[in-house]
């Protein structure tokens, strides 16, 4: 079994039987896993990420209307299929790294919020960015979270076909 699959079959697991997945108890009990699509060696990219010369603090909007801080980081080019696209980085206020983006896929085979990931430093400014691990926020599971909206910068217009797919017991 690869890396991935048990981080999927892990993640199944904390859903269906932990006491604080984002679903329902009548959502956890009828679940059983979350849709993915295949793994695509092809969007699990190195990257170098160009750091800001000044990061600036930014608001975004969350899907209950409220607003979380994020300093704008860095942002880095990469092709999907020979398109052209990029993102921006973020940094929350514990020092981590967040990558909110929607993409083509949104709304219609993904979640259409957007999709998370939180990029993972190497050396020499590197990142890698692995879109087969593309989730959810919670609030596509539960409306009574609340999420982060990916900002304008952060919506592709490419299909990034990694990761999960839309939820089918959501509570909205």
């Amino acid at each position: 079994m690869s890396e991935l699959e048990e981080f999927r079959e892990a993640k199944d697991e904390f859903m269906k039987y932990h006491p604080q997945s984002p679903l329902l108890p009548e959502q956890q009990e009828a679940f059983t896993a979350l849709s993915y699509y295949p793994e695509n060696p092809a969007l699990r990219l190195e990257v170098e990420v160009k750091p800001f010369e000044q990061p600036e603090r930014v608001q975004m909007m969350t899907s209950t209307g409220d607003i979380q801080t994020y300093l704008k980081w860095g942002k880095f080019p990469f092709e999907v299929d020979g398109q052209p696209a990029e993102l921006v980085i973020f940094r929350d206020m514990h020092g981590g790294y967040f990558l909110p983006f929607q993409d083509m896929t949104s709304g219609d085979e993904t979640y259409g919020a957007g999709r998370y990931l939180e990029p993972r430093p190497l050396r020499n400014g590197r990142f890698l960015v692995d879109f087969n691990y593309a989730y959810n926020p919670y609030c596509a599971y539960n409306e009574m979270w609340s999420c982060p909206i990916p900002p304008k910068e952060n919506r592709l217009k490419v299909p990034i076909r990694a990761g999960e797919k839309n939820f089918e017991l959501a509570s909205h």
